[in-house]
């Protein structure tokens, strides 16, 4: 299960990797990025709504799915004070 975690945390973060990198801060966007051809598929207001979507959905499974991996990896081992001490 914590295989499958880390596969999806990765696959995620190329993924937001890849809408950030899209994104272009001057306000040109997926626009500019396929040479005005996005403006006739969506529509300029739109692309930047679906780029700003996906990166805030992206971020948040991101997020969720490292707050899972914790959760699972804390509670499968023992820490340093559960572990008793032999004596000699």
């Amino acid at each position: 299960m914590l295989s499958t975690l880390a596969v999806l945390i990765a696959i995620i973060s190329v993924l937001l990797m890849a809408v950030v990198l899209v994104q272009n801060p001057k306000g040109g966007g997926i626009d500019a990025t396929f040479g005005g051809q996005a403006q006739q598929l969506f529509g300029a207001a739109r692309s930047t709504d679906f780029v700003e979507k996906a990166t805030w959905v992206l971020a948040g499974a991101l997020l969720v799915l490292c707050i899972v991996a914790v959760l699972m990896v804390g509670s499968g081992a023992p820490t340093g004070a559960e572990i008793p001490l032999q004596s000699q």
